[in-house]
């Protein structure tokens, strides 16, 4: 029984001497705090004596303390770095200030109404920010579910985007016409201004434009298969085969450039004479009245003889004479070469030989023809005279599409500010986002 109550008054002993160390430790810090406000207005450092007085403290017991850690609260949340932690301070400015009220009882001292008013201070600091954070937080939703739908708006725009891509390698200028090539795993073919495929990309490998004609040749050299596109009338059709014109030609040989006046002319192989072909009416052009038109050479001394073949003499040489190009050009060939030996010009009355390094020469048109002499291509007069490169009218494209290579390597046009294929369109995307996400 002895060592029982001897156990119990040690422990009794402790409790008391550590309480009254506690006690002791806490008032240092509370006096330090409270000289750093009435001495140096420092409210910071009074903080840290303050929550370190707490450790050593079960609660405020003395109204004076709890106006001290109301004040040293309320002047600190202004430091803090959100609004959040603002309101956290604020919050125990608010504890301590109704901490004094639970302590003094009368409501006729001059310190309850300091208090009273302080506590208001509180509370409506505390109001304003949870107002502004409300606020902050609505606009934070307001603009996340805008974003949300701007984003679902671009993901719309994009899928649509997706629809009106054209899917070739490349696509050349628009002509008059509003029609260009367009060339996909190396073949041509041929799309208009609103990106729809007027011939698709599958067996040419080479194209010819010129003067509202296009040109889609199944092969770039010696081609057998030509498809001729008359973009003034937007019809199209395949040349005859080679062998229609000879029966020995296996291939159109060297294929000049089409003419405005629909006149076509190409060197077939294992043949005496070019192939001059009217684009336009389809039907190959030859000498009509072969005779008559003989006759009168021979009487201008153009030639100096013909024979009933139709071959002419000129300087003492025999030629076979075939082949009207237009204004007045005759070509003449050997009759042991396939290859056309030289040009006879009826206008100008004049020779343009091989020698002088003519190979070919096209169909006439607004006087001019074109020709490729010693392996350049020029354009000649009636004389055979380098003249100025003619001005392609046709290439003049009056349209407002634009071609837009994407950086995905497919293309887009655009026809004022708007995406478009065929008969389907669609805004730029700042302009689809302002129409829809008002909405």
């Amino acid at each position: 029984m002895m060592k029982l109550l001897l156990t119990l008054l040690c422990i009794i002993s402790f409790t008391f001497t550590n309480a009254q160390s506690n006690t002791d430790i806490a008032n240092v810090y509370l006096k330090r705090a409270k000289e750093a406000v009435e001495n140096n207005v420092n409210y910071k450092e009074a903080l840290v004596h303050f929550e370190k007085a707490l450790k050593y403290l079960d609660s405020i017991s003395d109204k004076n303390l709890a106006t001290l850690a109301s004040s040293i609260y309320f002047e600190n949340y202004q430091f803090q770095t959100t609004d959040i932690e603002k309101i956290a301070f604020l919050k125990n400015s608010e504890i301590y200030s109704r901490r004094y009220f639970v302590l003094e009882q009368d409501n006729t001292t001059e310190g309850y109404t300091k208090n009273l008013e302080s506590l208001i201070l509180i509370q409506e600091t505390i109001e304003a920010l949870e107002t502004k954070l409300k606020r902050e937080e609505e606009e934070r939703i307001k603009k996340e579910k805008a974003s949300k739908k701007i984003d679902s708006l671009k993901s719309i725009w994009n899928q649509k985007s997706e629809s009106l891509f054209i899917k070739v390698d490349s696509i050349y200028n628009f002509n008059a016409n509003n029609l260009a090539l367009f060339k996909k795993d190396g073949s041509f073919g041929i799309i208009d201004d609103r990106g729809i495929i007027i011939l698709a990309a599958t067996d040419y490998k080479d194209a010819i434009s010129s003067e509202g004609f296009i040109l889609l040749k199944n092969k770039k050299e010696q081609p057998n298969k030509i498809y001729c596109f008359n973009t003034n009338n937007k019809k199209g059709f395949i040349l005859p085969s080679v062998n229609r014109f000879n029966s020995l030609a296996t291939h159109y040989g060297q294929v000049m450039l089409p003419r405005g006046n629909g006149r076509l002319v190409t060197y077939p192989d294992n043949s005496f004479e070019p192939l001059v072909y009217d684009l336009n009416v389809k039907k190959q052009v030859r000498i009509t009245n072969k005779s008559e038109l003989l006759k009168s050479l021979k009487k201008e001394d153009l030639i100096d003889r013909y024979n009933k073949d139709g071959e002419v003499k000129i300087n003492k040489e025999w030629y076979l004479f075939e082949g009207h190009l237009g204004g007045g050009m005759y070509s003449l060939y050997f009759e042991d070469s396939y290859k056309v030996h030289s040009f006879l010009s009826a206008t100008t009355k004049k020779i343009l030989s091989a020698d002088a390094g003519f190979e070919y020469i096209g169909a006439y048109y607004k006087g001019r023809f074109q020709a490729i002499k010693k392996g350049e291509v020029i354009w000649i007069n009636e004389e055979g005279a380098k003249v100025s490169e003619v001005k392609d009218e046709s290439k003049k494209y009056l349209g407002d599409s634009k071609v837009v290579k994407l950086a995905s390597g497919t293309y887009q046009i655009v026809k004022n500010n708007v995406i478009v294929l065929g008969d389907q369109e669609l805004e730029k995307l700042s302009v689809f986002l302002g129409k829809h996400k008002k909405n």
